[in-house]
């Protein structure tokens, strides 16, 4: 069986960073993430994902992320419930995030002027992303030096 959540998104608010009575720390955040195609009035729809991270993790992200920021989340899908004050049953389907990436540096994202449906700042620098929408072959075939040394197998 296989359990296994890999999302790329943006935070929509602050991470939430508290510690449990045993001060174990925990930090609920919302993750926006677009859809790979657009509705019929040509817009671009997200999902807005639940995700939570526990200890060293947690501390980190609401230390270095904010609204905005780009992360990349690894964890699995878990489902919980307990009765609420009205004394009915409450279901909560969350990612458990085992690592939480940073795609950006700090102070990277925000106040750069213009924001996208949901709030969020574009990409300070355009240019940065067309490096990846250039050829990867434009070496012609020609053979690289790289070292075994430099080869992670």
């Amino acid at each position: 069986m296989l359990n296994r959540v890999v999302l790329v998104g943006r935070l929509t608010k602050d991470p939430d960073l508290r510690y449990t009575p045993n001060g174990v720390a925990v930090a609920n955040f919302t993750v926006a993430v677009n859809r790979p195609f657009t509705n019929q009035q040509g817009n671009r729809e997200a999902d807005f994902i639940n995700c939570v991270i526990w200890r060293r993790p947690a501390e980190n992200l609401a230390n270095y992320m904010k609204k905005g920021s780009m992360i990349g989340v690894d964890g699995r899908i878990q489902t919980r419930s307990f009765e609420g004050q009205d004394g009915k049953m409450v279901y909560i389907t969350e990612v458990v995030a085992d690592n939480v990436q940073f795609l950006e540096t700090k102070g990277s994202s925000p106040n750069r002027g213009g924001q996208d449906q949901y709030g969020f700042q574009p990409n300070q620098n355009q240019n940065q992303d067309k490096q990846f929408e250039d050829d990867p072959f434009k070496d012609n075939g020609e053979p690289i030096d790289i070292s075994d040394d430099d080869l992670p197998f």
